[in-house]
C-alpha cells in the first residue's frame, strides 16, 4: 500500500537535519521543466539501474514525486521489492507542491547552478565580457584560457586558444600553464556556473596570477559575434613534479580556510560499517582516463569538477556522508572545498589510493546479473530478415539523443515507462522486438511489454550496440516517435533552431537562480567570509 506525504511534511523533512533521498521520477526533460530545489532525477525507466548508487541505503527515509498519472506509486512499489524500507510519495505531485504556496524550479543540476550564482554574489568572483578578452587577445596581452569543461564537451566549441582542464584540474595544472605570476588567467565553461566555481578556485588556492571568469562562456563568447573553435584537442599536461608541490600547498591551505575534513583508513572502514545507518558515497575524483587505468574497487569515478556542477549525478541521499579520494589530495581537497560549503557532509582520504584493492574493470550500472540475456532474443542478423519481410515491429528504448543518432531502420522510439500508452499507437506485427543501447533496458522492459500487447516480444541481443558492430545499416533522425521526447534535457546549443534566443533565455535562467533560492529558502550553502 503506497504511503503519501502532504506538502508541509515534505517541507519539514527537508530542514530537520535527517537524511533524505528526494526523488523525480518523470524523466529528465520532464524534470527540467518543473520541480523542487532538491530532487534528484532518478526516471522510472531506468530506476532498477540508478537505485542501488543513487540511494545505497535500504533504510533511507525516501520521498518520491511525479506530476500525476501514477508514476511516484510505480516507483513506490519497484524500490519496496528492491528492499526499501521507507518509501512515500508526495501526494498531488509537483501541483500540490505549487498549491502549497512553495517554489518550482526549471532546468538540471540546479542546486549547483545556483551555488555558482550564490558564489559569484558572495565571493564578488571577478569575470570579464567577451569583448574585453578579444580586446586582450588583439593587444597580445600574456594571458591563458581554461576550459573547465570535460574534454567531450570542450571538442564541441571552445574559445580560440584555449586549454581543456576539468575544474577539479584546475589548481593542480595551472601552475605550468602560467609559471609567470603576471600571465592573466581566464576560466571559461560554456555557460556560467564552471567559469565562476573554476576561477573562484583558482583565487582559493591564492595562486599569485590575475584570476577572471569569462562572464557567460562560450555563449556569451558566442552571443558576442565572435568565432569559437570546434573539434579541439588542447589538454592542459599533468603537473611537474614542481607544479605538484606548488598545487599540494595550495589546496592544503585552501582545505584549512574551508574546514575540509580528513579522515584516515581506518575511520573510513568505521563508516563503512555503519553504512547501513548512515549512508556513505566514497568517490574517485580524479580525470576518467586515470580512473580507468586503475581504480579501487567499488569505488565510482566523479570527476571533481563534473561533482560539483552536477552531484545529483553521484549522491541522491541529501544529509549523507561523502569521502573523497585521489591519488595527491590536491583534486579531492579543492573539490571538498566546494562541497563543504554546498552543504554536505564531506572529507579527503588521508593517503589517497594506498592500500585499496585496485582494478580495471569499469562499474556497470545497476546489480549485478540485472538485465542478463533470457529466452526471447534475436540477434541482428535474424532482425534483419525480419525487417526485410515486413513482419516485425522495432521499439527503440535508447535515450532519445542516441536514437537520433542511429537507431535499427524502421524503429520507433518511446519511452519504457509510457509503454501502455505508446504501444497501442503502433502497427500490429507478427513480432515485437524491443531493443536499447546495450540491451540492458529493453530486457527489463520485455516483460512489461508482454503484459501490454498480444503480439510475442523479443529484445535485440546485444542491442544498438551489436547491431552497429554487426555492421547493419543505421537509421538517424526523429521520424518515428511513439511518444513525447522529454527523456532529456537539451542543451541551448543542441536545439536545430533559435539557437541565440535559447542561450539568452538559458543565461538569464542562471542569474536568475540567486533570487530564486531565496525564494524557496531550502539551501544549505554555507560562507567562508
Amino acid at each position: 500500500m503506497t504511503n503519501f506525504i502532504s506538502p508541509d511534511e515534505l517541507k519539514a523533512m527537508l530542514s530537520d537535519g535527517g537524511e533524505l533521498a528526494l526523488l523525480d521520477v518523470r524523466e529528465e526533460g520532464a524534470h527540467s521543466q518543473s520541480h523542487l530545489f532538491y530532487t534528484t532525477p532518478m526516471p522510472l525507466s531506468l530506476l532498477e539501474l540508478l537505485a542501488g548508487s543513487l540511494v545505497p541505503r535500504l533504510g533511507t527515509r525516501t520521498v518520491l514525486v511525479d506530476a500525476g498519472g501514477g508514476f511516484a506509486e510505480r516507483a513506490a512499489a519497484k524500490l519496496t521489492d528492491m528492499g526499501y524500507r521507507d518509501v512515500a510519495c508526495l501526494k498531488g505531485g509537483i501541483a500540490a507542491w505549487e498549491a502549497a504556496g512553495y517554489v518550482l524550479f526549471s532546468g538540471v543540476h540546479v542546486p549547483c547552478k545556483a551555488f555558482g550564482e550564490y558564489v559569484e554574489h558572495h565571493y564578488d568572483t571577478p569575470h570579464i565580457d567577451a569583448e574585453v578578452l578579444q580586446a586582450m587577445r588583439d593587444a597580445g596581452d600574456d594571458l591563458v584560457i581554461l576550459d573547465s569543461r570535460p574534454m567531450d564537451e570542450y571538442q564541441v566549441m571552445n574559445i580560440p586558444g584555449g586549454i581543456d582542464c576539468p575544474g577539479a584540474e584546475l589548481a593542480c595544472r595551472v601552475h605550468d600553464l602560467a609559471p609567470d605570476p603576471g600571465t592573466t588567467v581566464v576560466v571559461n565553461c560554456a555557460g556560467r556556473t564552471r567559469s565562476i566555481i573554476g576561477a573562484q578556485s583558482l583565487i582559493n588556492a591564492a595562486i599569485p596570477n590575475p584570476v577572471v571568469a569569462l562572464k557567460n562562456g562560450t555563449m556569451g563568447w558566442h552571443l558576442a559575434g565572435y568565432e569559437l573553435e570546434r573539434g579541439q584537442s588542447r589538454m592542459a599536461p599533468s603537473p611537474s613534479a614542481d607544479a605538484l608541490v606548488k598545487a599540494q600547498a595550495c589546496a592544503q591551505a585552501a582545505g584549512q580556510h574551508f574546514e575540509v575534513a580528513r579522515i584516515d583508513r581506518a575511520t573510513l572502514a568505521q563508516w563503512q560499517e555503519e553504512a547501513e545507518e548512515r549512508t556513505l558515497y566514497v568517490l574517485d575524483v580524479r580525470d576518467p582516463s586515470e580512473y580507468a587505468a586503475g581504480h579501487p574497487v567499488g569505488v565510482a569515478n566523479a570527476p571533481g569538477g563534473q561533482l560539483v556542477q552536477g552531484i545529483d549525478e553521484w549522491c541522491g541521499t541529501l544529509g549523507a556522508r561523502v569521502v573523497l579520494v585521489d591519488d595527491t589530495g590536491v583534486r579531492a581537497t579543492m573539490t571538498a572545498s566546494w562541497l563543504v560549503q554546498m552543504g554536505w557532509d564531506v572529507a579527503v582520504l588521508e593517503g589517497g589510493l594506498d592500500g585499496f584493492e585496485m582494478t580495471t574493470e569499469m562499474p556497470r550500472r545497476g546489480p549485478a546479473g540485472i538485465g542478463q540475456a533470457g529466452k526471447n532474443e534475436i540477434s541482428p542478423t535474424e532482425l534483419a530478415a525480419r525487417i526485410a519481410a515486413d513482419d516485425v515491429l522495432v521499439v527503440d528504448l535508447s535515450p532519445s539523443r542516441e536514437h537520433d543518432k542511429g537507431h535499427v531502420p524502421g524503429a520507433w522510439w518511446a519511452v519504457r515507462a509510457r509503454l501502455a500508452d505508446s504501444l497501442p499507437k503502433l502497427p500490429h506485427k507478427s513480432l515485437l522486438v524491443l531493443c536499447s543501447t546495450d540491451a540492458i533496458v529493453a530486457r527489463l522492459a520485455a516483460p512489461e511489454a508482454s503484459q501490454l500487447t498480444a503480439m510475442p516480444v523479443a529484445v535485440l541481443t546485444g542491442g544498438t550496440m551489436a547491431w552497429r558492430e554487426a555492421g547493419q545499416d543505421l537509421e538517424t533522425g526523429l521520424a518515428n516517435m511513439a511518444d513525447e521526447r522529454d527523456d532529456t534535457w537539451l542543451k541551448p546549443y543542441d536545439s536545430d533552431s533559435n539557437v541565440e534566443d535559447r542561450m539568452r533565455a538559458y543565461l538569464t535562467w542562471e542569474v536568475d537562480l540567486l533570487q530564486d533560492i531565496e525564494r524557496d529558502g531550502d539551501h544549505r550553502f554555507r560562507l567562508f567570509l
